[in-house]
């Protein structure tokens, strides 16, 4: 919950190359009452320059009170694991084919990011709860299809989880896990967890940091803005394709149901959650009806 605090206190753990701060009690005020999901995920998961800077909007977001739910992915980490251990993946139309030995690494690896997000926020000062198939679980799962294996779809969130979590003031970390029936492990797509959870709180914004500036056109420039149907008009003009194509489906089916705006966005970028939440310009691509 938003909380009221001075432009002196912000001045206090504002960064340098953030925003205008001038402006940003207006837009404090527009989040008061509202979440916003923030999905962290895909190649941008290995760079710890760039994970500091994460962890470091994150921090910012929870001192001016807003209500943070973090989702994150593991990909490229689960990849340097399987690698590691010689484990061949196979895809089928992006998703990872997950057998009994590939379901205990991808576990594994991802609770393991789940506690580093947790403990580099907390030595900021920000207090986080660790949720995933081992503590709290978050998400019910249904099998996604039989060929996949241990892959889920999300059945049902556990909303009541994470509200717990943010009337304690603590970030609801989750990791993209869920228990199918015999408490059996699922994996799930990172946007797809991220999705689920942001429709269920029918939050104000689902933020999809990725490694790409946003959504572009047929001449390649970045659309700021636009609305479900042309989005789509893009898929069927393959002016969008291959990965994006999955994760613009997500967006789409978000803002169908009950989420104001997805926003895709570079997290590569410096303080690029802090730009979108507190500029009128934004960064990346809103998508709202």
């Amino acid at each position: 919950m938003s909380k009221n605090i001075s432009l002196d206190e912000i001045k206090k753990f504002w960064p340098e190359k953030a925003p205008n701060i001038d402006v940003v009690q207006k837009y404090i005020k527009k989040y008061k009452r509202e979440k916003i999901v923030i999905k962290y995920g895909g190649n941008v998961l290995i760079d710890r320059g760039v994970f500091n800077n994460f962890i470091s909007d994150i921090n910012v977001l929870n001192k001016l009170g807003l209500s943070i739910i973090v989702v994150h992915g593991g990909g490229p980490r689960i990849k340097r694991e399987l690698d590691k251990k010689k484990i061949v993946s196979k895809f089928i139309n992006g998703l990872r084919v997950t057998d009994k030995n590939i379901i205990n690494t991808v576990e594994e690896v991802l609770i393991d990011f789940n506690k580093d997000i947790v403990s580099s926020l907390k030595k900021l000062g920000s207090e986080a709860a660790s949720l995933h198939t081992r503590t709290e679980n978050v998400i019910e799962v249904k099998p996604e299809r039989e060929e996949l294996g241990f892959v889920g779809m999300p059945n049902k969130i556990n909303q009541s989880i994470i509200e717990k979590a943010l009337t304690e003031n603590k970030i609801p970390i989750i990791a993209p896990l869920g228990l199918g029936k015999n408490g059996q492990t699922y994996n799930i797509n990172g946007d797809t967890a991220a999705s689920a959870i942001a429709k269920k709180l029918k939050s104000r914004r689902l933020i999809l940091m990725t490694n790409v500036e946003g959504v572009y056109d047929d001449q390649k420039k970045l659309i700021s803005e636009i609305k479900p149907f042309d989005l789509e008009n893009l898929i069927k003009w393959k002016v969008v394709q291959g990965g994006m194509i999955p994760k613009i489906e997500n967006c789409v089916d978000a803002v169908q149901n009950g989420v104001k705006g997805v926003v895709i966005l570079d997290g590569r970028k410096p303080h690029s959650v802090l730009h979108e939440i507190f500029s009128d310009k934004g960064s990346g691509t809103l998508i709202r009806k």
